[in-house]
């Protein structure tokens, strides 16, 4: 997608192939600073620190740092610290595991001679599937986008919903539920988005919000509680959301808040669809809410808040009480019963073990 009209990628190798850059996106909305990660520790700590965040760029990241690893240390130890070190840094989404599991796979028949190529090479193949696999799902889900204008007897935008980001900066490119809009967009069908803030980090407002601006995507930011009022008043046509992990099931785990808007769209009727690639599938696991490990983040999260002062300084503001006690969950599950479908890079089916295993019997 485009910044300021220069098309970017989030993640990309650098001229002296030898290190990642990546957008710190912890510093948007109000300055696009790009990093550069030279070892294994700076790849884990952009995870960690959630300059790059989103399951599958989550899951690239990791496989590009496993490569500034085979840089330095190609022994089967170095392997072994790399895919350690990586996979304790965010426990919820399923991609970081997968990206992990794909380069093991590639680099442990391989001599340490010959792994940093292999793993470059490994990283790359990923990123760049990674780009397709989200354009498919664009693609099927555009379909969804012209059938609501189509309800609406052709008298547009389309309104949709969405929770958190899962847009192009979640990704390498295009987005998972951001890409039919943005696909509906580029064709020239009206569509708007109501963006959820999506307190405690503000990804919507502070990356949704942002990144639709660049591409010129209308869009209006709401608070996380108004979403079931829009619906109440027939002002939502369709929600679409992504997710960090999604059982063999059909139950959906993804950013806290996820479940409400999941309820308010059944009670109102309106259709509940999560866009996800096949790297979010966890196969192993049956029942989201007894088996997905949901990450418990910092208290600071939520008692401060990042601004831009009037003095034009951004800054981080306390907004709770001193001393008040936080619990701060990062994600829900959404049981497979209150999803109307799932799309995915091969097509769209029903949030069940039957509809995924149609779509994917191999797995």
């Amino acid at each position: 997608m485009k910044i300021g009209g220069t098309p970017y990628r989030t993640i990309w190798v650098e001229d002296d192939a030898r290190s990642v850059g990546i957008i710190d996106q912890t510093r948007l909305p109000f300055d696009f600073v790009t990093l550069r990660l030279r070892s294994l520790e700076e790849a884990a700590d952009a995870i960690r620190s959630m300059r790059v965040r989103g399951a599958p760029l989550i899951g690239i990241t990791a496989a590009y740092g496993v490569w500034l690893q085979m840089l330095g240390d190609p022994s089967d130890a170095g392997l072994e610290a790399a895919c350690t070190t990586l996979l304790a840094t965010r426990p919820t989404g399923s991609n970081l595991r997968w990206a992990l599991g794909q380069m093991r796979s590639a680099l442990e028949p391989t001599p340490p001679a010959e792994r940093s190529d292999r793993a470059y090479t490994r990283a790359s193949e990923l990123a760049d599937q990674d780009v397709a696999t989200c354009r498919a799902i664009g693609e099927h889900g555009l379909t969804l986008i012209q059938q609501a204008l189509e309800a609406r007897g052709g008298d547009g935008p389309v309104n949709v919903l969405t929770h958190c980001n899962a847009g192009w900066l979640a990704t390498v490119d295009w987005g998972t539920a951001l890409a039919p809009v943005y696909r509906a967009h580029d064709g020239g069908i009206p569509v708007h988005v109501w963006v959820d803030e999506t307190r405690p980090r503000n990804q919507g407002a502070s990356l949704t919000a942002w990144e639709l601006g660049q591409h010129g995507v209308p869009y209006t930011v709401i608070v996380d509680n108004a979403g079931g009022h829009l619906m109440q008043h027939g002002r939502v046509d369709l929600c679409i959301t992504g997710t960090d992990r999604t059982t063999a099931h059909g139950d959906v785990c993804n950013k806290i808040g996820t479940y409400l808007k999941a309820l308010a769209a059944r009670d109102n009727g309106v259709p509940f669809y999560v866009a996800l690639p096949h790297s979010s599938i966890d196969w192993s696991l049956a029942n989201g809410f007894s088996e997905i490990p949901i990450e418990e983040r910092d208290a600071d999260e939520v008692g401060s808040m990042r601004g831009r002062g009037e003095d034009g300084r951004v800054a981080q503001f306390a907004i709770l009480p001193e001393g008040s006690p936080v619990s701060n969950p990062g994600f829900d599950v959404t049981p497979a019963r209150l999803v109307t479908a799932l799309i995915t890079e091969r097509g769209i089916c029903k949030a069940s073990a039957e509809g995924l295993a149609g779509l994917y019997r191999s797995s």
